[in-house]
């Protein structure tokens, strides 16, 4: 049986394709239509799931109608009253036959189930927090194998911490649902001297979770129109650590399991899940690689089947059917400093793992103003470190067994000799590869100490300023041109 999981008419809209309890094709509209964040799917994208064979059941990722009521407690009255934004509308106008049943999970249990699916848990606690769902916009679960998914916790609208963390994105002159990992980054730069001043304004901190004081929907306008966005930036983050890592802990002593699934679009905040990690008590930290509602696509469907997925890794979208030439590349890095890659499926999910990145000796000094030059960057913003599993604790302190996926970060014990993937405050979100998980990529970083004498290579995406990552190999090519970058 084919199921089809959909997130779509919001933003980043993407499809899953799953074969009985087998994920077999993830990806994003975003990377065909080559316009970030589109919120509708792709012709191209439908015309690669339809590949796998026609679907015999669709999964929608929120409840439309839930949605709408939530509209009209908003007042976004063109929202709740809109008929062109219905699933069942929808559908239909991309072809989808009328006799396929279509279903409906609600919006945190498609990401819940989404961390539940593929976490190879038998129980854990599970943490959802995002901007807005239908309701729901910070949740706390328990999940075990016999009992399935329990609800223990819930934040409804208009008190979200997602929408908080918005709000400062464009109090701090970012674009909100975009730029939050800009403020993240921004944050290392200020003192959190503004946090007391955000608790009496505007959230206050509440038993496993919080309630906000005003509803910051539409924003917080120019408040403490002194402060320095730097400052604010880092004061917004401590306040999201202290919420994410107090549900945390009582979710441990609630729910009595040693493990933890982190969810929604708060768990992209890397900073706060390495808090999380190292100070909530957990044994293990799970956090599926698309945390967001693109992510829901495939949590979606293992809501609908009420259990987990055969996921065989992040490597789920569009096929370049290229060999990587590890010897060319390490050529390029040697004599160039910089090699981009784009081969192998593409990454489901925000950071690119190694098939659609762009890769650079992360020893020179100037480095990171070189690869800020060539994606038109701001000058402040980091890039993570690509380092082999078995190393990854001799070069870096990381509050977990390993991170292959930059969900966390970690103090570098050398700073001096990796500046360019190490940040201000000394931090840097690494991403650790095993020989199991990634061989050729495992090796490419083996050939590149032998011929280099460095254990790492500085990643990050393949893809120029606003742009989604890079998907096909013509998209490649035209960001090597542009770029002046030699692509693999």
């Amino acid at each position: 049986m084919i199921t089809w999981g959909i997130s779509a008419l919001s933003h980043d809209a993407a499809l899953a394709v799953v074969q009985d309890d087998r994920l077999l094709f993830a990806a994003h509209s975003e990377r065909y239509s080559r316009a970030k964040n589109d919120a509708l799917l792709h012709s191209e994208l439908l015309s690669e799931a339809r590949a796998f064979g026609p679907p015999d059941q669709v999964v929608w990722y929120e409840r439309p109608l839930v949605k709408k009521l939530r509209h009209l407690r908003a007042g976004q009255w063109e929202h709740a009253l809109a008929r062109s934004d219905l699933p069942s509308r929808y559908l239909r106008s991309i072809g989808l036959r009328r006799n396929i049943p279509v279903a409906y999970a609600s919006h945190h249990e498609s990401h819940a189930w989404a961390g539940i699916a593929t976490s190879g848990f038998d129980s854990a606690a599970v943490v959802v927090a995002d901007a807005i769902g239908e309701f729901d916009c910070f949740s706390i679960f328990g999940y075990t194998a016999r009992d399935g998914l329990r609800p223990r916790y819930r934040c409804r609208y208009p008190h979200s911490l997602g929408l908080l963390y918005s709000a400062f994105t464009r109090r701090c002159g970012f674009k909100p649902n975009e730029d939050e990992y800009i403020l993240m980054g921004m944050a290392a730069f200020g003192e959190p001297r503004h946090v007391d001043d955000i608790l009496d304004a505007w959230i206050r901190l509440d038993g496993p979770g919080y309630a906000l004081r005003a509803n910051v929907h539409r924003g917080i306008g120019d408040w403490l129109p002194d402060a320095r966005p730097e400052d604010l930036a880092a004061s917004i983050q401590e306040i999201t650590e202290r919420v994410m890592l107090r549900a945390a802990v009582w979710a441990r002593e609630e729910t009595g399991s040693p493990n933890l699934i982190l969810m929604g679009g708060v768990a992209l905040n890397c900073v706060s899940n390495a808090v999380v990690a190292r100070d909530a008590g957990f044994s293990e930290v799970w956090i599926f690689p698309n945390p967001g509602d693109a992510g829901s696509s495939v949590g979606a469907v293992a809501a609908h089947l009420e259990r987990p997925l055969h996921w065989p890794g992040p490597y789920l979208g569009t096929r370049i059917d290229r060999e990587l030439d590890i010897a060319a590349v390490v050529r390029s890095l040697t004599t160039e400093g910089i090699a981009a890659v784009a081969n192998g499926p593409a990454e489901f999910g925000p950071r690119a793992l190694g098939n659609r990145s762009l890769l650079a000796d992360p020893r020179p000094a100037d480095m990171k103003d070189r690869v800020n030059r060539v994606k038109g960057r701001e000058r402040f913003r980091p890039f993570a470190p690509m380092i082999r599993e078995e190393l990854l604790h001799r070069h870096f302190d990381v509050p977990v067994r390993h991170t292959p996926y930059m969900q966390f970060t970690a103090l570098c014990r050398n700073p001096g000799e990796h500046p360019a993937v190490v940040h201000v405050d000394g931090s840097s979100r690494v991403q650790s590869v095993s020989r199991d998980q990634h061989p050729a990529l495992h090796d490419l970083l083996t050939a590149w100490e032998d011929a280099s004498g460095c254990p790492m290579l500085l990643n990050t995406s393949l893809n120029s300023r606003g742009e989604p990552l890079v998907n096909s190999w013509r998209d490649a090519e035209r960001f090597g041109e542009r770029e002046g970058v030699r692509v693999h």
